[in-house]
């Protein structure tokens, strides 16, 4: 008799031993131990080599996702400042926004950061048009809201 996967091929009595629970289907204790016990640092195929989602990130993606929402954060308190001041919000979508109040604002400001921030870190790996990988969009982003920080800042100065 030969064997497969622990079951006997042939006798229906012990291949159906099996249990018949679906031991992947996620939940929160799925999240909580992949978070806490993470192994899936590299391919485990040659096949996986195009798209590849990781149980485990480089800590430079936390420091890039982290500074990003941070950075956003500083943007939307001196974009406040700064129209208090009389300077214009020079997105149109966000001077929308900014109709509806201050709330909304900051509120949405920090969603859609957030939101985009999960996208590319969980896409990290993969590449934007076969070219670019997309983690390098994320430091694109981490670079983008530096300069603008800068920018607000020295008009912050310039007003008081």
């Amino acid at each position: 008799m030969s064997e497969s996967s622990g079951a006997v091929v042939g006798n229906p009595v012990l291949s159906e031993r099996r249990s018949r629970a679906d031991r992947r289907v996620p939940g929160w204790r799925t999240v909580l131990y992949g978070f806490t016990r993470s192994r899936r640092r590299t391919n485990r195929r040659t096949s996986d080599a195009d798209v590849m989602f990781l149980d485990w990130h480089h800590p430079w993606l936390f420091f890039l996702a982290v500074g990003t929402m941070l950075l956003s954060c500083a943007d939307a308190f001196l974009t406040l400042k700064l129209l208090s001041h009389g300077m214009y919000e020079a997105n149109p979508i966000m001077a929308a926004v900014m109709q509806l109040g201050t709330g909304a604002f900051v509120a949405s400001k920090m969603a859609l950061t957030g939101i985009g921030i999960l996208v590319l870190v969980y896409l990290a790996k993969t590449r934007f048009m076969d070219r670019l990988r997309t983690g390098l969009i994320l430091t694109g982003f981490f670079s983008f809201y530096c300069c603008l920080i800068c920018y607000e800042i020295v008009n912050l100065l310039k007003v008081l």
